[in-house]
C-alpha cells in the first residue's frame, strides 16, 4: 500500500508560539509501505510547551528508525508495538517531569501517533488531540482524556455542553505533567483509498463533522495537493472564528 500526505501548522490568531510539533516519516520495507505519523500539542509557560511537544516528537522519530524495524520484521503483534510505543511515552513523561521541575515550570504535551501498515492502523493516544478515519463515513477513532469527556460518560453532560465548557480544555493526562500515564491503544483494517486526519484539539474546535467529512471525504482530495488546499481551508477557517489556540493537521491518504 502506498501513501499520500498533506501536513499544515499554524501558529494562529493569539499565541505568539507554535506550542504543536508534527511527525511525518514513510519507510519501505519487505512487508509494504508503512506510514508514521504524529501530533504533539505542548502546554506550558515561557514556550516550555514547545520543548515538551519536541522532545516527544523526536524520540518517536528516533524510535521509528531504530525500533520499529525489530517489530516490523518479526511480524507486527499488536500487543508488542502496543508496549513499544506506551515505553516511549513513559520514558518522555519521566523526561520532561523532571526538566521541568527542574526549572520549576508545569509543562507537558499530548500525543496521537499512527502507523499504518500491512493494510492496517494503530494508533495510540494520550491527552485530547485525534485521530480519524474517513471512508463513506467521518469517524472518531481516539477518544479524549478530558474532564468534559469523562462527565459525558458520567451521564453528567450533553455533548453541546460539552463543546461550550469553560473546562473543555481540561487533560486528565498529559506527558510530562501526569504522575500516572494510561495511553489508549487502537487497531483496525485498512482500505485503499481511505483517510486519516490527525489533529490537534484547535483543528476541531470549531468545525463540525459534517464541514470536515465535505472537504474531507476520499472523493474530494484525490492528490497531495488538494490534500493540502483542503486541510489549509479549516486551519484558516478556524482562525476567521477566532479559534485562539495552535491549529495542526496531517491527512494521509491510503491508495
Amino acid at each position: 500500500m502506498n501513501y499520500l500526505t498533506a501536513v499544515h501548522t499554524d501558529v494562529g490568531i493569539k499565541k505568539k508560539t507554535n506550542q504543536d510539533s508534527v511527525l511525518v516519516m514513510e519507510a519501505e520495507s519487505e512487508l509494504g509501505n508503512v506510514l508514521f505519523a504524529v501530533i504533539c500539542d505542548g502546554m506550558g509557560g515561557l514556550a516550555k510547551g514547545e520543548v515538551a511537544s519536541a522532545t516527544v516528537i523526536r524520540e518517536y522519530a528516533r524510535w521509528f528508525e531504530e525500533d520499529f524495524p525489530t517489530i516490523l520484521y518479526s511480524g507486527i503483534m499488536p500487543e508488542t508495538l502496543r508496549r513499544s510505543m506506551e515505553n516511549v511515552i513513559y520514558a518522555m513523561n519521566t523526561k520532561i517531569g523532571t526538566y521541568g521541575r527542574s526549572i520549576g515550570i508545569h509543562l507537558g504535551t499530548t500525543v496521537v501517533a499512527l502507523i499504518v501498515a500491512d493494510n492496517k492502523y494503530y494508533c495510540i493516544n494520550v491527552g485530547d488531540s485525534r485521530c480519524y478515519h474517513i471512508d463513506d463515513a467521518f469517524t472518531q477513532i481516539t477518544k479524549d482524556q478530558t474532564y468534559v469527556q469523562r462527565e459525558m460518560d458520567m451521564g453528567r453532560m450533553t455533548a453541546e455542553e460539552a463543546r461550550t465548557s469553560p473546562q473543555r480544555n481540561v487533560l486528565l493526562q498529559c506527558v510530562g505533567a501526569s504522575e500516572f500515564i494510561a495511553p489508549d491503544f487502537y487497531v483496525g483494517e485498512v482500505k485503499p483509498n481511505e483517510l486519516f486526519l490527525l489533529c490537534s484539539d484547535g483543528y476541531r474546535h470549531l468545525v463540525t463533522v459534517e464541514e470536515f467529512y465535505q472537504y474531507l471525504n476520499p472523493n474530494a482530495v484525490l492528490d497531495e495537493a488538494q490534500m493540502k488546499e483542503s486541510i489549509k481551508y479549516f486551519t484558516e477557517l478556524n482562525k476567521y472564528r477566532r479559534e485562539e489556540d495552535n491549529i495542526s493537521a496531517v491527512l494521509v491518504r491510503t491508495c
